[in-house]
């Protein structure tokens, strides 16, 4: 089989958010692009095995176990009632539209994408092998974007299988829902998959060195949301630093460095990310990763190299989908004389835990270690009409804002809608105004979005300020 040469002006490793948005936007700028992807399906682990799936089988637990429905009717349906068949029939209906978007997108735009594994050659070319380690594609580029993602962290020593220890790839493997489940890691990925199988009624612990579940969260937020997983009967193993894991017949066995051990049917390990780079041979090119195993890049998302971008997790913080499209759409202007603005330093964090969590801007500890004087708002979503008529949730609504200006200093909402009302008050702070702002507007009503008033409210009459309707 004789060797495809391939040439553009801008070549992309890696077809997840970053890479996708890369290239429509130097489509957009009338360039050639080739997109390649080692995976079979494009998407990259955002789309395969990240962000897609893990929403879309929060979504189908929600929807499936009728959770919003237990303030009314008392109880959800335990799992017996939802079979592994059910959630993965969603799960794959998802995906298959997501990659038929994807790929209507590149053909519409031009966009090539090439099967295989892509590595440097020099400066300007990359080999690409399939499976088997052969060559299949030589592709030489003017820019190159490294956009390759990150995957589980995988320590040799634990004995992964796809039936009993897990990493979050291969969890959405498994064939059958278990009885019991040990989460390793209160991150980001431990916590939202220990709450989704805590709402199919699995037994879940989850065992962290820290103190509490996701404690770069604003505390009272980490901790409410603690409270609401005990609440489904999540357990919390604070202090717990893995020592084994071993697999015995029907459970699995992790001992801790403190002596103790616990037992489960199936064990997630969710101690982190690293990034995708093995494969790339970086150094062919002089380039190297920094002592985090990330590529270091500058302003504008080059590397040492200049017509060699990177993006997305292979950079490091903040790994979210929502920053990676963004990095990757300025790497692209960048790379060809567009204007790019300078990568925004405020933004959402959305955290798809049940119930969910979002938020902007400064946290107590952070206002308080910077000695900024603050008052905190706060409106409960029992309060909220809206949050009684479709299930009566565990929520809040937190705004910190200056004692003495009164501008907004940060937001921190946890509950049902957390994720899409976050973005009024990131538009707010973005202008700078001030905590009256909220209390200046009319919202529809019953919403969720009026707990910015509520809390708005709460915080303003706690300065002593008159003048403002609902003052006390």
């Amino acid at each position: 089989m004789s060797l495809e040469k391939y040439y553009a002006d801008l070549v992309i490793i890696g077809s997840g958010p970053a890479g996708q948005k890369a290239a429509m936007q130097a489509a957009k700028l009338g360039k050639s692009v080739i997109v390649i992807d080692k995976d079979p399906h494009p998407g990259g682990a955002s789309l395969n095995s990240g962000t897609i799936p893990s929403k879309s089988l929060r979504a189908a637990i929600l929807d499936l176990t009728d959770f919003y429905e237990r303030s009314f009717y008392g109880k959800i349906k335990p799992k017996e009632e939802v079979s592994i068949n059910d959630l993965n029939f969603r799960l794959n209906r998802v995906l298959e539209m997501q990659r038929e978007l994807l790929m209507r997108q590149f053909n519409r735009n031009q966009i090539r994408l090439l099967g295989g594994t892509a590595y440097f050659i020099n400066e300007h070319q990359l080999g690409v092998s399939d499976a088997a380690g052969n060559m299949k594609y030589e592709v030489s580029g003017d820019k190159i974007i490294i956009a390759v993602g990150s995957k589980p962290r995988n320590p040799k020593n634990i004995p992964f299988d796809k039936e009993r220890v897990l990493d979050s790839t291969r969890l959405l493997e498994i064939d059958h829902l278990p009885e019991t489940m040990l989460v390793l890691g209160g991150g980001v990925i431990g916590s939202e998959y220990a709450s989704f199988f805590a709402a199919l009624g699995t037994k879940v612990m989850v065992a962290d060195k820290r103190e509490r579940i996701l404690p770069y969260l604003d505390r009272e937020i980490s901790m409410h949301l603690q409270n609401a997983l005990t609440g489904i009967g999540l357990q919390f193993l604070a202090g717990k630093e893995l020592n084994t894991i071993e697999k015995k017949q029907d459970e699995v066995e992790v001992t801790f460095q403190d002596g103790t051990s616990a037992k489960a049917e199936m064990v997630l390990y969710a101690l982190g990310r690293v990034a995708n780079v093995d494969h790339l041979q970086v150094k062919k090119v002089g380039l190297a990763v920094n002592s985090y195993g990330y590529i270091p890049v500058n302003g504008q998302f080059q590397t040492e190299l200049p017509h060699i971008y990177a993006v997305g997790d292979v950079i490091g913080a903040p790994c979210l989908a929502s920053t990676s499209m963004e990095q990757g759409r300025l790497a692209a202007l960048s790379a060809f004389g567009g204007k790019a603005r300078d990568f925004p330093t405020f933004f959402p964090i959305g955290i798809y835990t049940i119930p969910e969590i979002s938020s902007c801007g400064a946290t107590e500890e952070e206002l308080k270690k910077k000695g900024v004087r603050y008052e905190v708002g706060r409106a409960y979503y029992y309060e909220i009409a809206r949050n009684q008529i479709v299930g009566n949730d565990i929520g809040m609504f937190k705004i910190l804002f200056s004692s003495d200006t009164l501008e907004i200093l940060g937001i921190h909402i946890i509950g049902r809608e957390a994720t899409e009302v976050i973005h009024i008050g990131q538009v707010a702070m973005t202008f700078h105004a001030r905590i009256d702002y909220f209390i200046d507007q009319i919202f529809n009503y019953p919403t969720y979005a009026e707990g910015y008033r509520i809390a708005a409210l709460n915080g303003y009459n706690k300065i002593g300020r008159k003048g403002k309707d609902g003052d006390l």
